[in-house]
């Protein structure tokens, strides 16, 4: 069942660590199959060179195991409440890499501060409220989904394809778990890029409305004009 979907999500976890967004196994992705309502993901725990296709967890959209003989990722209650609010996202990558967790752990939004970063990111990536007491005792993990959803609230999840999950780490989306990657890859750079600039100039005014909707829309929507038509 989904194999296809397996590969392609085996795949997109073992590019996770060619990409340096990981330390041993802090780190996860998956994709959705949204006619038949299922998700598959990466089981917890398990090193991303002994992942095989065979080896991965497929769930439904309520969080049952409906195929796996492994415990699928602590994470997945927070992929679910992302597919379940986001109608367009077919994958989700979640990663500790160092410098998106650097202002996550700040508590603080990834500002838009130029065309590399609008050319991914229509605006401030967000970072998310903190968690109370009562949503860290509960159910923990799908509460973390609940406030990136907030944080999301009134934008396109595919133009603003990431959000920070305070004081924790980053979490990125899009239209399947390649691109879920692609972005999450792209989210490290500009955080990076963030941080040199603001360490070079702390009062960098953000890029302006003009340029980050030009460079945002030159690669996405319907003017896009980079890169080569599709045949």
């Amino acid at each position: 069942m989904l194999e296809e979907l397996k590969a392609a999500v085996c795949e997109a976890n073992r590019e996770l660590p060619r990409r340096g967004l990981v330390t041993y196994t802090w780190g996860n992705v998956s994709g959705l199959d949204r006619a038949r309502g299922l998700m598959v993901i990466k089981p917890s725990g398990v090193p991303y060179d002994e992942l095989r296709p065979d080896r991965l967890v497929t769930l439904d959209l309520d969080g049952r195991v409906v195929e796996g003989t492994l415990r699928p990722s602590s994470d997945a209650p927070t992929h679910l409440a992302l597919y379940r609010a986001f109608a367009g996202v077919g994958g989700v990558a979640h990663t500790h890499s160092r410098q998106a967790a650097a202002w996550a752990q700040a508590g603080r939004d990834i500002p838009a501060l130029g065309t590399t970063h609008a050319d991914y990111f229509h605006g401030p990536i967000p970072c998310a409220r903190a968690l109370t007491d009562e949503e860290i005792a509960g159910d923990y993990e799908a509460a973390t989904g609940r406030v990136l959803v907030e944080a999301l609230r009134g934008r396109d999840p595919l133009a603003m394809p990431a959000a920070l999950a305070r004081q924790h780490a980053s979490f990125t989306w899009g239209r399947d778990a390649a691109e879920a990657v692609h972005n999450a890859v792209v989210l490290e750079e500009v955080a990076g890029m963030a941080l040199h600039t603001l360490w070079l100039s702390p009062d960098a005014p953000p890029v302006s409305a003009a340029l980050l909707d030009r460079h945002y829309r030159r690669k996405h929507g319907p003017a896009a004009y980079y890169g080569q038509p599709a045949r």
